[in-house]
This record gives C-alpha cells, structure tokens and sequence, in this order.
C-alpha cells in the first residue's frame, strides 16, 4: 500500500471508518473489470467509501499454471479479460464468492445473465440485509409465471434492493478512458441512485439517474437482439441505409415490447445513455454484431457457439440467449406477429431461416 494511502488510512477517525460503505463487485470479465476499474478510482477520493474493492473472479488456470486470482492480484491486471489495464491497486480478486461479498453493503453484479440465478442461489443467506445491489447484467430470465427482470431476480433471491446501471458502454474504450455516458435506473430511492452515480461517475464516464428501472434494464436487454440483426446485415454486405431501418425497427420494437412487459416504462427512457445510443454503439461495434456478422457471413453454416469459442476468448455473446428468451415470452403471449424482427433473428439464429430473412418481412 502507498505510504500516503496508509497515512490517510490511519488519521481516518474510527466513527468515520464504520460508517463508510464497501463495494465489492461480482464479476471480472471484460466490462466487469472496467467497473472495477471506475469504482476504484472513486473509492480513494471519496470519504464515504472504502478504499478497498474486492472483485470476485470465477478461478481459471493460465497457461503456466498460474491461477488468474494470484496474476490480477500480482500484476494489477486482469491479463485475461481486460489486458494492458491497470485496475487500480485496492481492487483485490477473490476467486471465494462468499468471502468477497461478507463484509460488503454495496455489491455490483456484472456476469453473463445466464450465470446469475446460480449465482444469487449461492449468497442466500451470505449478504448483510442492510446492502444495496446494483446489476450491469443484460439479459433477463424466463420462467412458467413470465419473464423476470435480472434486477427483480436479485432483490427476490436476497432480499435486498437492486438498481441497474445500463448505457453506450463498449468496456474496451471507457477502459482506455475515452468519453462515455450511462444511465443509473432506479425504482425508488433517489438518493441510493445518486450514490451509485458518485460511485461509478468520473470525468470520463457521466452517469445520470432515471426513475424507470424496468425500462433502462429492458433497453440494456433488448439491445442485444437488434445487434445481432445489425451484425447479419453487416455480414451479408446490405449496406447502411438496411442497417439504419433494422436499427429504427429495433427500436420501436423494443419500446413497444417494453410498454407491453411494463406499462411503467418511460418514452423519455429511450432518448438516454441506455435507450438510442446504446443501440447506436452496440450495432456498430459490439460482440454480439462481430459475432452475427460472422454467422452471416458464413451463411448460418457455422453455430454460434462455435464461433463464440473462437472469436470471444472466454466471453459470453448476450444477444443470442436473449433473443431466445424473448421469443418465448412472445409465443407464450401470443404476440409474435406484433414483433417480426425479434421473431426473425431468433429464427435465423437458430437455423429455421438463413440470414437473408432478416430483411424479407413486413412490420404489422
């Protein structure tokens, strides 16, 4: 530790210390890694948390033999996920789940949304009741009652409060410090959402709360889908003017199934950080429309999976599952008709049609 850091640590009054909050974020892939990064550089500036982030990372062997936990705590890096990044040097990886999260009361959750039940599963019962959650997951569950929130999955299994933080956020660049926005939902509780705001928020990255949880996290959701469609447009080479009507019609889908979802959700949701510009940013440069342009390109021939393995190192595509899952909540309810173009791009993800059925419909 930094002799000043020490210093600080030391002349800091007892009182002071007990009130301050602890953060500890669950995750350390690509974007969960760049939270750690944001968080911890806030942490030593402000009073009112503890310097100290602790990053649960899901233990794997490098080649080497050398744990990640023990290379991220070494060298300050995740050399994996996020190479050539210093995260700050109180972020400490913990590859023990519950020990990471004992002693905190603020808990960022950023894992692919397929790991996340299984996960809450594992901190019933392990996490103070007076702590907060926030989620960075993208993606949602299906169940026999309906289609659960990522965030209401969280607060059901724990007991506990969850806001969402969603936006333009391509990690690579808000790594490298480059000029980002994202948008802080919430339910309740402005003042919880503006911690959270203090938390994540640097010169850099600008956080604004929104009062419509379900809508932010639905846009973070269903960005994924049109993405995919984007990522098939642009390996078939149709052009900008095709990939600017896919995006349009994304977005009046995913307004259109939000409002259905949540009569709660807010026009105003979609013209913030979360909204238009994360469909903007993701349908141009995200994972889930590398990897789309890639199955397009080899005319579906070539699963998802496969290509996953091979282009993402590790990461996990949200778009795919996501459009899955959407296409359940729409035949269960019988709406597939309201929604040919999510319809469509799990039907061509999944084979029933080639990438080129991505244009050959008609909006109801």
């Amino acid at each position: 530790m930094a002799p000043q850091l020490q210093e600080e640590i030391t002349n800091t009054p007892l009182t002071a210390m007990g009130n301050k909050s602890k953060v500890t974020v669950i995750g350390s892939g690509n974007w969960g890694s760049v939270a750690a990064k944001l968080i911890a550089s806030n942490t030593l500036k402000l009073d009112s948390f503890h310097d100290e982030v602790r990053m649960w990372v899901f233990q794997e062997t490098l080649p080497g033999d050398e744990q990640l936990t023990d290379v991220i705590n070494k060298t300050n890096e995740n050399v994996k996920y996020l190479p050539g990044i210093k995260l700050g040097k109180n972020v400490v990886a913990d590859p023990d789940l519950e020990n990471a999260v004992k002693d905190a009361n603020m808990l960022v959750f950023v894992t692919p949304h397929q790991f996340m039940e299984g996960i809450c599963k594992r901190l019933v019962g392990k996490v103070k009741s007076n702590v907060e959650a926030i989620s960075l997951v993208k993606g949602m569950e299906v169940k026999k009652e309906g289609p659960c929130m990522i965030s209401s999955l969280i607060s059901k299994q724990l007991g506990i409060n969850c806001s969402v933080l969603m936006g333009a956020n391509i990690a690579n660049e808000i790594a490298v410090e480059k000029f980002s926005e994202a948008t802080v939902g919430y339910r309740e509780n402005r003042e919880i959402a503006e911690k959270w705001v203090r938390l994540f928020s640097t010169h850099y990255f600008i956080v604004t709360p929104v009062q419509d949880i379900e809508g932010v996290e639905l846009c973070g959701t269903l960005k994924n889908v049109v993405a995919i469609a984007a990522g098939f447009v642009d390996g078939l080479e149709m052009g900008n003017n095709t990939k600017a009507a896919i995006m349009r019609i994304g977005l009046r889908e995913m307004i259109a199934f939000s409002k259905l979802l949540f009569t709660s959700v807010k026009d105003s949701t979609f013209f913030e950080s979360c909204g238009v510009a994360d469909i903007i940013t993701t349908c141009l440069g995200g994972r889930n429309r590398k990897v789309a342009d890639a199955f397009a390109k080899n005319g579906g021939k070539r699963s998802f999976d496969e290509l996953e393995s091979e282009m993402l190192q590790g990461q996990k595509l949200q778009g795919v599952s996501t459009a899955r899952e959407v296409y359940e909540v729409l035949r269960h309810r019988g709406w597939l008709e309201l929604f040919p173009l999510f319809a469509t791009v799990h039907e061509i993800c999944i084979g029933s049609l080639p990438p080129s059925a991505i244009v050959e419909y008609r909006e109801h």
